[in-house]
């Protein structure tokens, strides 16, 4: 079974659609990660932290060990809340620019976090000169060191597996699983600073202010990334209904389930999937739907990369499911009429192909400009006829191997830039509204070609193929 769209589709308005976050949101979010940096500058000055920073020698190192270890702190907990799956805070800046702030926070608070370790112990052993033995005698001696120690071990081994170098290195599989150990080191590693720092010995406001922090931190990974999730697999009880090949590599699973319709998932959006089919069931992957969302079905499209994405072509009808979601902003939310250009690569295609279903264009409007190796990976054709003869979609396929370019010349447009690709397959672009899906490094040519032969930045949408 195929799931298409005809003029006139309503069948995005039989699900719930999420309220749109207040615009205003982007602003106050930076707003208020940059107030709780100087709220806890605040307290390290009231706790005597600039005192000890013109002390000189020890005091001074150990000022500056207080202050790094407070921001670390800080920025640790803003990075889990980056993550927390939110849902209003995922709807105003997306995954993809919620991955990247969590990234750079993440980052900056590892090398503070060394910069706490190396101060402390060098501002203790001031007038020693074995330093490793005073690291030594801070960790076993000093309440909630051990733990701490811990904690930086584990988040010092997801920092080595988010390095990009790292990262390409590993299965999609093990790194999220590595990275969940990130909030068993978020919760080893912090309390030691209640405990035994002097920022907070007899500052009731201050233990106040972080223990805040902290439940708030947990609450959020506690309602968004546990119960919510538990309370939609019990709502919805997804099940495999049917599974299709649809290209080499490429398989299709189509879903039923309970209320599906009041599910608040868009056309372009995400979950993360768990397929209760035996041995890796815990191991989620990240799939798009690939089909308008339907008040009974649900599709998505997967192809076969190893691992989790290597099974679903053995999937059976009636194996349960778990989802996680929905996430991302690739959706028809800031659309506002006129034409649309949607530009696909690979896998890309899924998300926009239920794109093609839901969004409100005209006849003649849509543009789908679809890369792909061969002739053969070119998916979903059936498909594509059934939208450019009962809509006016404009299908155009680019095959030829994976260039560093984006224009994947054809050979009568060899010699031009992008951007003049971009125009001559696609005239109305300027005016149009862009939706892109695809591997990284691609996505973020399409957007600068896209950019520069005329389109608005605000008008142009991403998702992209990267964790």
């Amino acid at each position: 079974m195929t799931t298409t769209a005809t003029p006139g589709n309503t069948r995005s308005a039989a699900h719930r659609r999420p309220p749109a976050a207040p615009r205003w949101w982007s602003g106050a979010g930076g707003a208020a990660a940059g107030l709780s940096l100087v709220v806890v500058t605040a307290l390290w000055v009231r706790g005597g932290g600039l005192s000890g920073l013109t002390a000189g020698g020890s005091g001074t190192l150990t000022a500056i060990g207080r202050l790094a270890g407070l921001w670390a702190s800080d920025l640790l907990l803003i990075q889990v809340l980056l993550m927390a799956r939110i849902p209003m805070v995922e709807r105003a800046f997306g995954q993809d620019r919620l991955a990247r702030w969590h990234r750079w926070t993440g980052f900056s608070s590892f090398w503070l976090m060394l910069a706490h370790i190396a101060t402390i112990t060098f501002g203790y052993a001031a007038g020693t000169t074995n330093v490793l033995a005073q690291l030594w005698q801070l960790i076993r001696t000093y309440p909630g060191m051990l733990l701490a120690a811990a904690g930086t071990l584990l988040l010092l081994l997801v920092v080595v597996t988010s390095i990009r170098a790292a990262r390409r290195r590993l299965r999609y599989e093990s790194w999220h699983l590595l990275h969940l150990y990130a909030y068993l080191g978020v919760g080893l590693a912090l309390p030691h600073q209640i405990w035994t720092g002097s920022d907070f010995a007899g500052n009731a406001l201050a233990r106040g202010y972080w223990w805040s922090l902290y439940a708030v931190a947990a609450g959020a990974v506690l309602a968004y990334r546990i119960a919510l999730p538990a309370w939609r697999n019990w709502r919805h009880r997804l099940v495999v209904a049917e599974v299709v090949p649809e290209g080499p590599g490429l398989t299709s699973v189509h879903l039923t389930g309970a209320r599906l319709g009041e599910l608040p998932v868009r056309a372009g959006q995400f979950f993360h999937w768990r397929f209760l089919d035996g041995p890796g069931w815990t191991r989620s992957n990240p799939f798009s739907l690939s089909a308008t969302p339907h008040p009974d079905r649900l599709r998505i499209t997967v192809k076969n990369q190893g691992d989790g994405s290597g099974r679903i072509a053995g999937l059976k009808p009636g194996t349960r499911v778990l989802i996680e979601g929905p996430y991302g902003r690739l959706t028809g939310d800031s659309y506002t009429g006129g034409p649309v250009v949607l530009m696909a690569c690979g896998i890309g295609i899924t998300p926009l192909l239920s794109l093609l279903g839901e969004l409100p264009y005209r006849d003649g409007e849509a543009t789908l400009l679809y890369r792909a190796r061969t002739e053969e990976e070119l998916a979903f054709r059936a498909e594509l006829d059934r939208f450019a003869a009962d809509r006016g979609v404009r299908v155009v396929p680019l095959t030829g191997p994976r260039a560093d370019r984006l224009s994947w010349l054809p050979a009568n447009l060899a010699g031009r830039s992008d951007a003049e690709v971009l125009r001559h397959l696609a005239p109305q672009v300027a005016a149009a509204h862009v939706y892109i899906c695809g591997p990284e490094q691609w996505a973020g040519q399409a957007r600068a070609a896209a950019v520069e032969a005329g389109v608005k930045p605000g008008r142009v949408h991403t998702e992209l193929f990267a964790w």
